[in-house]
């Protein structure tokens, strides 16, 4: 363990992640990271702390001191509505040359959990510390947990560039479905993703069954970040499906890594996109998992469930049709 950062180091590089903020203690817990550990990764969440780490605790203010407000703030931003696919995209990105892939600190999680009285106190230094990278000419991409997207406009400054990552409603719905994993985070977001539509102005009565709650979950997460982009016309904003995107990666990561202003070219495209990352489990590399078997698993769910699918959708449409934002998220959804 080595002692506390001093506030020249925390400036000076991505070394010293600012990875979670309480705000009842007022305390910021920063992480020692390099290169290799921030690439190997999946999230940079609590799951991070459940291996041997150098952890330190210091107080916001010693923090926010650090941070002077002619650092860079120019980091590239990924905001989704979760499974689909974002994790992968984020790790194809991170392997051009001089891009530090940032995946899901739980410090952005604390940050929208936050009161927004209390998260005014933080939220001015955030983009910088996410920013930071190690060297001049390195450019930082930040992915956010999925509900973070309800404070993107707050994270990314004017004229800086956020991509958003959305699938459509069959799909997402099928994808939920096929997995054990994805039915556990449905069922335990399901409260507060009701809250957040409530905000909205939308109510689904009674949520009969799973593929009914991954419909309003969808509904929940694609409005969100429906608000977002309407809240950030003084930003650059693209859409992605992602679905589309793996018809034609090499495509779809080009167009990207150029929207990003990413440097690369033709060849190093080339390997990225036919290299191992594009048949692994993004989560979690050590399984195989390829676009080909992602299909062949929602086609199954698809099978097993269409009924529900069918119904659930039916749901969507009709919630669509008293609510301006969840129509416009169903009219992109079905554009591509």
């Amino acid at each position: 363990m080595s002692s506390a950062p001093t506030a020249e180091q925390i400036a000076r590089d991505a070394t010293w992640l600012a990875q979670a903020l309480d705000p009842a203690s007022g305390k910021v817990r920063l992480v020692a990271m390099d290169r290799d550990s921030y690439r190997a990764a999946s999230f940079l969440d609590d799951r991070l702390t459940q291996q041997p780490v150098d952890a330190q605790v210091l107080p916001w203010p010693d923090v926010e001191g650090a941070i002077a407000p002619d650092l860079r703030s120019d980091a590239r931003w990924i905001f989704h509505i979760g499974h689909v696919g974002s994790t992968l995209i984020s790790r194809l990105l991170g392997e051009f040359d001089g891009v530090l892939a940032i995946r899901e600190p739980r410090l952005l999680r604390d940050l929208a959990l936050m009161p927004q009285p209390v998260r005014g106190q933080y939220i001015r230094c955030i983009t910088r510390l996410m920013s930071r990278t190690f060297a001049e000419e390195e450019c930082a991409c930040v992915k956010a947990t999925s509900f973070v997207s309800e404070i993107a406009p707050l994270l990314v400054p004017p004229g800086e560039r956020a991509l958003f990552i959305y699938a459509q409603p069959r799909t997402y719905i099928a994808s939920i479905l096929a997995g054990e994993n994805s039915l556990k985070d449905l069922r335990a977001h399901e409260e507060y993703r009701s809250q957040r539509l409530e905000g909205r102005g939308i109510t689904f009565s009674s949520l009969r069954n799973d593929a009914e709650r991954a419909a309003a979950g969808w509904a929940c997460e694609m409005t969100a970040i429906e608000t977002a982009a309407e809240a950030m016309s003084d930003k650059a904003v693209r859409w992605e499906d992602f679905d589309a995107m793996l018809s034609d990666m090499r495509s779809s990561l080009g167009r990207v890594a150029e929207f990003f202003q990413f440097p690369g070219d033709g060849a190093r495209l080339d390997e990225i996109v036919e290299g191992p990352l594009m048949k692994r489990y993004s989560k979690a590399l050590e399984y195989e998992y390829s676009p080909g078997l992602r299909y062949e698993v929602i086609a199954d769910a698809e099978r097993r469930h269409g009924r529900d699918i069918d119904a659930a959708l039916a749901m969507l449409d009709a919630a669509s049709e008293s609510s301006r934002l969840l129509a416009r998220a169903v009219a992109r959804a079905r554009e591509g």
